[in-house]
């Protein structure tokens, strides 16, 4: 029973991680005459958010990144996205767009 709660407390315990609000937001620059595929995300806007619960900062700024990613056939409708998030209502790296200009996976459209 001991153990138990010690191993309970190490859990809880004052340097643990809470869950938060992860708030990514997406903005797409979609190849010419691909809007409406491009912002089929967005259910049809170029612009959205999409609210996560993160751990941490850091995992809040694994989400951002992951959402950069541009795969299959997007490629040939988005040609880029900004990408920016908050963790528990604050900027995560000073407000950063986390999608490099020069990802393999932008600039594809034909």
């Amino acid at each position: 029973m001991k153990r138990a709660l010690l191993v309970l407390a190490a859990i809880l315990g004052p340097g643990s991680a809470h869950a938060a609000d992860c708030k990514i937001s997406v903005t797409r620059t979609a190849c010419s005459g691909k809007e409406t595929e491009s912002y089929t995300k967005c259910n049809g806007a170029k612009s959205c958010d999409d609210t996560k619960q993160a751990d941490s900062i850091g995992a809040c700024a694994k989400e951002a990144l992951h959402a950069c990613d541009n795969v299959g056939a997007r490629q040939k409708v988005t040609k880029s996205k900004i990408v920016t998030a908050t963790f528990d209502g604050q900027p995560v790296q000073d407000g950063k767009n986390f999608c490099a200009p020069d990802r393999p996976d932008f600039n594809k459209c034909d």
